[in-house]
């Protein structure tokens, strides 16, 4: 794929597509794009998380276990994991792994965060994305913790 093609691919994802055409150009040039084979894990659960990953083709099984449940999302093309890792120092909640031949385009923290030092109006657009989607999460939290309250 050309970097024009990255970019157009890149606008599709709801993240990425808020920091317009010249930044997704940094990041179109400066990411890797790799194969991962079926049945190959990308991250395991724990891991150290210093890049975000665009699932560009095929799709991956994420799983993690909660409460002694194994709980697991289908993440296909076009989605962000680990969105929070080219932010900021975590682990993977999650294992991820290819459910068939699949091609990813990492992204790294240090490119991310460098880009963002040049555009600090994206930054703050990124921000307050994020801001409102943990104070939706606290909604939803309370919400159900307010419905298991009236359950006992």
């Amino acid at each position: 794929m050309s970097i024009e093609d990255d970019i157009a691919f890149f606008e599709r994802v709801p993240t990425l597509r808020l920091l317009g055409r010249t930044a997704l150009r940094i990041l179109a040039i400066g990411a890797e794009s790799r194969y991962v084979h079926d049945g190959e894990a990308l991250f395991g659960v724990g891991d150290a998380a210093d890049c975000g990953y665009v699932v560009q083709e095929g799709s991956f099984l994420l799983s993690a276990n909660s409460s002694g449940r194994t709980e697991e999302i289908v993440a296909g093309p076009g989605t962000l994991l680990g969105e929070l890792a080219l932010l900021t120092e975590t682990s993977r909640p999650a294992t991820a792994t290819a459910r068939e031949p699949s091609t990813v385009i990492r992204v790294s923290r240090s490119l991310f965060l460098k880009m963002l030092e040049g555009y600090p109006d994206i930054a703050q657009k990124l921000h307050e994305q994020i801001a409102a989607r943990a104070a939706q999460s606290l909604q939803e939290i309370s919400d159900l913790r307010a419905r298991l309250d009236i359950g006992n």
